[in-house]
C-alpha cells in the first residue's frame, strides 16, 4: 500500500526549506535540487509542489506575508499611540523569530523577483498613518506629524533589520524599544 502524503504538510516543509536555502546562498545561486535536499525529498516532490524557483519564491514569501499581516490585526485597545508600540513590538519580533524569511527579504531587495515589496510596505504604511490620523484626532500627536512619518517609521524598522543581518554585533530584538521610543514617544504631545 502506497505511503499517504499529507500534500500541505509537504508543502510546508519545501517552503520552510526553500527560505533555509535562500537565505543561506541566495535566490540567484540556489537551485531546486538544493532545496529538494534540505526538505529531504526528491527533486520531483519539490515540483509537485510548485512549478517553478520563483513560483518557490512567491510561496515562501506569501508565508512571509500573511504573518506580516497578522502584525497588522492588532487588538483595537488602548491609545492609538500605544497600539503603534504595541505594532513596533510585534513585527520586531516577527522578524527576530523567522531570521531566514528576513535574509531572503534582501534578496528579494537586491534582484528583480516576483515579489511585490511595495504591496507589503502599503499594508505596513496604511496601518500605521491610521493610527498616525487617529493620535492626531485625540490630541497625542505633536504637531507637524502626518501620514508621511508613516513611510518613515516603517523605514526605522527596516533599517534596524538591515543593520541586524549585515552586523551579527546587532541584536534586533534590543532595539525593540529604542525604536518604540524613537517612533512613538519622539512624536508624543
Amino acid at each position: 500500500m502506497p505511503k499517504r502524503v499529507d500534500v500541505a504538510a509537504r508543502r510546508s516543509e519545501i517552503l520552510d526549506a526553500a527560505v533555509r536555502v535562500f537565505a543561506r546562498k541566495g535566490f540567484a545561486a540556489s537551485r531546486i535540487e538544493d532545496v529538494a535536499a534540505e526538505a529531504g525529498v526528491a527533486k520531483g516532490s519539490v515540483y509537485l509542489a510548485v512549478s517553478s524557483r520563483e513560483e518557490l519564491l512567491t510561496a515562501a514569501f506569501d508565508q512571509y506575508r500573511a504573518r506580516a499581516r497578522a502584525q497588522l490585526a492588532l487588538p483595537s485597545t488602548g491609545s492609538a499611540l500605544d497600539r503603534l508600540g504595541a505594532l513596533i513590538r510585534a513585527a520586531v519580533a516577527m522578524l527576530a523569530a523567522h531570521p531566514d524569511h528576513a535574509r531572503v527579504l534582501l534578496d528579494v531587495w537586491a534582484a528583480r523577483s516576483p515579489i511585490d515589496m511595495a504591496a507589503v510596505y502599503a499594508d505596513y504604511r496604511a496601518a500605521i498613518a491610521e493610527l498616525l490620523r487617529e493620535a492626531r484626532d485625540d490630541g497625542h500627536l505633536r504637531a507637524g506629524i502626518g501620514p508621511e512619518h508613516a513611510a518613515v517609521i516603517v523605514g526605522a524598522i527596516e533599517g534596524c533589520l538591515v543593520q541586524w543581518l549585515a552586523d551579527d554585533r546587532v541584536r534586533l530584538v534590543d532595539l525593540t524599544e529604542p525604536l518604540v521610543a524613537v517612533c512613538v514617544d519622539g512624536i508624543r504631545r
